[in-house]
């Protein structure tokens, strides 16, 4: 947040947690595991390429006999609740946590996370000047590290180069929401099981909001004004939101009010949708014949456009130690494995070069091998990555930052209530009008109580 006072996280956000905090126990053992064993319990999003982690894990293990593993893999939204539950309590259950961009500088405020640029600068050919430039500053506070990335990304569209040939269409090279729009309207089947396009509408502020922020932003509309007044019924914000619930709803993905990156991710790789817009992440799984249906049949464009030009948003998934740990310093062990350089030969040799986290280090991006795998996606991946700028997320001026959220603690709650407003209307409860007219209301309360301070 920008020109604003440090704020703690909100009271009825922290009240909600407490309840999900108490279904964190047995969690996992956070003394010993043996004499002389340290056993370190990792809080981790249970995407595909934190399954491959996990699987390789062992081979940390076999290195550091003295450090044991305990994992609690989790589903995005239950992490997202668990993890903040935990580091904002001082609930200590976690020596190491994934978090992201959002968390990491508020949290580094508040001195939730231990300072990582230490242990990074001790740990011989680390090199964090090796990780992309806009990841490296995203996850950093005053100057210093405070997680570190496993993966970076923003979004671009996906799609069937082969389905818009056999109906004489062409991607253009950077299509509009439009263009996008009608292609879907051209590809939509339901007859046989395909769908135009895949767009999130499960609830939840790294769900639906992660891609419908984006088309906010580039319709020209945005949350707040510099005044902190809401700006959620403006014309802007509501021809977006009205071409967002209607182009899922006619040319969407079967279940669009309960899929998110997951289920999206299952109907584009299994065939059952023409286009998905969505992390630049799921090229790597498209890319994997171990998952995938459609490998070498997806070109990748920037994520679409209406007034502002780039649309993109940023995101990393990193790790971070929480100040409550009592095993620092063998979390950072495993951490720096986890997000070294070393860590994408193995996987690339191991499990298959498609599958390397990408978007965090560029040295990933110099492996031949990874080269040839990532030859239709990195890229694009690269590209997006850098013109993703989360300082000047919209058009007209805001007083907050980030793309696809707001950089304030508040906004783990009011961007829940919000998706869970747009997820009904997608669903055919209420109109979008309806919708809007709620979510103003909740971002009015959050709004009023920065207005009035000192910039």
């Amino acid at each position: 947040m920008r020109g604003k006072r440090l704020r703690a996280l909100p009271s009825a956000v922290l009240a909600v947690l407490a309840l999900v905090l108490s279904g964190c126990a047995g969690a996992g053992e956070l003394g010993g595991g043996g004499a002389g064993v340290t056993t370190v319990t990792i809080a981790i999003v249970s995407n595909p390429q934190m399954q491959d982690a996990i699987k390789l894990s062992p081979q940390f293990e076999a290195q550091n006999p003295g450090i044991r593993l305990k994992f609690v893999s989790l589903a995005e939204n239950e992490a997202r609740a668990k993890i903040t539950a935990s580091v904002a309590t001082g609930g200590g259950e976690f020596d190491a946590v994934m978090i992201s961009n959002y968390e990491t500088p508020q949290w580094a405020r508040n001195g939730w996370l231990v300072n990582l640029q230490p242990l990074i600068n001790a740990t011989p050919g680390y090199d964090s000047q090796d990780f992309i430039p806009a990841v490296r500053n995203a996850l950093s506070y005053d100057g210093n590290m405070y997680s570190v990335p496993f993966y970076g990304e923003s979004s671009f569209l996906m799609y069937r180069k082969d389905l818009l040939e056999q109906a004489g269409l062409t991607m253009p090279a950077k299509p509009t929401w439009q263009q996008v729009r009608d292609i879907a309207a051209r590809l939509d089947d339901p007859s046989k099981g395909l769908a135009g396009i895949c767009l999130r509408g499960k609830p939840g502020w790294g769900e639906i909001l992660a891609p419908f922020d984006t088309v906010i932003n580039t319709f020209g509309g945005r949350w707040y004004d510099p005044q902190w007044n809401a700006q959620l019924q403006s014309p802007e914000v509501r021809q977006a939101a009205q071409f967002y619930v209607d182009t899922v709803r006619r040319y969407g993905e079967p279940g669009a009010p309960t899929a998110g990156f997951s289920e999206c991710a299952t109907q584009f790789s299994q065939g059952n949708a023409a286009m998905w817009y969505d992390a630049t992440v799921a090229a790597g799984l498209l890319e994997d014949p171990t998952e995938s249906k459609v490998v070498g049949k997806v070109g990748f464009a920037p994520a679409p456009i209406v007034a502002k030009d780039n649309a993109g948003w940023l995101y990393s998934w990193s790790l971070a130690i929480p100040t409550t740990s009592q095993h620092v310093d063998a979390a950072w062990k495993f951490m720096s494995w986890m997000t070294s350089k070393d860590y994408a030969k193995l996987v690339g040799a191991q499990l298959g070069w498609a599958r390397v986290p990408p978007g965090a280090r560029l040295s990933t991006y110099q492996i031949p091998e990874y080269q040839q795998a990532a030859a239709a996606f990195a890229g694009p991946t690269l590209a997006a990555i850098g013109s993703a700028d989360q300082q000047k997320p919209t058009l007209q001026p805001v007083p907050y930052t980030g793309i696809q959220f707001l950089g304030i603690p508040e906004f783990q709650d009011l961007g829940t209530r919000v998706s869970q407003q747009l997820s009904a209307a997608i669903a055919g409860q209420q109109t979008v009008d309806e919708a809007l007219a709620q979510a103003q209301k909740y971002a009015a309360t959050v709004g009023a109580t920065y207005q009035g301070e000192g910039s």
